[in-house]
């Protein structure tokens, strides 16, 4: 079997750059010895294609959630039978919550790519209008999080996504979203999630499923600013939906209509809408993973 470690020193803040001489002896313990680096910001989408054009039966990829997104999409829109599988080297690593491998052990994934006890997995995307995403999309709150976090220089981990939204917990105004026809309420936030976790440690979507064909939608209705931090605090304990205002919902495809064109943060990613009028669906199945 052909494996090749696709990695990104720069995920994590440098912490992508620390894991690989773990991983790189791990996996050439079992006679893997294909690892290959990011030279710049955005260059997954060259690596992934070229392990495409090479035949490479299992691609590892070494990041964060922005990382993997990168390489899971083009692969997945590809329509390669290559198959992916993640090792955890970034600021969140939600998307591997959702897996029952752990993705923090690089010897246990090499070891069992080697003796072929790792199992195959058909696993969703996610897509707002023609933008694919693996993990989560959303709309509002966290966005102004996430360009909160940007700023962020000193922090690791889950704490630039915690400090980022204490941060931004009173500043926004809250968002307009007409869902499915209905008539616009002001939300907090709006996210479309494929797994159940994102910002680190946000217990956005309990129950969701990575393989049901269905992206579950969390709305979250805007409310007085002191009545935000528990929220915040519920969201973590994956709680937030006990109360009057936040729901979830699984459905196959989700309409939205905002006053302008949105910003919206995909994997992590900040994009903007093409117009007001958006489209949120699953594209099931669309992704073949390693598990256990």
């Amino acid at each position: 079997m052909s494996v090749r470690v696709l990695y990104n020193p720069a995920s994590g803040r440098g912490r992508g750059a620390r894991a690989i001489v773990g991983i790189r002896a791990a996996f050439a313990r079992c006679g893997f010895t294909d690892v290959r680096g990011t030279k710049h910001a955005g260059d997954e989408d060259r690596l992934l294609r070229e392990a495409i054009e090479d035949g490479i039966e299992t691609i590892v990829v070494s990041g964060g959630d922005g990382t993997w997104s990168r390489c899971a999409v083009p692969l997945a829109r590809a329509g390669s039978p290559a198959r992916m599988a993640f090792l955890a080297a970034g600021t969140g690593n939600d998307f591997a919550k959702n897996l029952r491998i752990d993705a923090r052990d690089p010897r246990a994934l090499a070891e069992g790519l080697a003796d072929g006890g790792l199992r195959e997995r058909r696993v969703d995307l996610g897509r707002v209008d023609d933008c694919w995403f693996l993990n989560v999309a959303g709309f509002g709150f966290d966005v102004a999080v996430l360009r909160a976090s940007l700023r962020q220089q000193r922090l690791r981990g889950a704490a630039v996504y915690v400090v980022s939204a204490l941060q931004e917990l009173f500043r926004f105004p809250g968002l307009p979203i007409a869902v499915d026809g209905a008539p616009p309420r002001t939300h907090l936030l709006a996210v479309f999630s494929n797994g159940t976790h994102f910002g680190g440690t946000f217990h956005i979507a309990p129950g969701a499923r990575i393989d049901d064909g269905m992206i579950d939608t969390v709305l979250v209705r805007d409310l007085p600013r002191l009545a935000r931090l528990p929220l915040l605090a519920r969201a973590i304990r994956g709680t937030h939906l006990r109360g009057p205002h936040a729901t979830q919902q699984r459905t196959a495809q989700v309409s939205l209509q905002f006053a302008d064109a949105p910003w919206f943060q995909a994997d992590g990613e900040l994009c903007r809408a093409a117009g007001a009028s958006v489209q949120v669906a699953s594209v099931p199945g669309a992704l073949r993973v390693i598990d256990a």
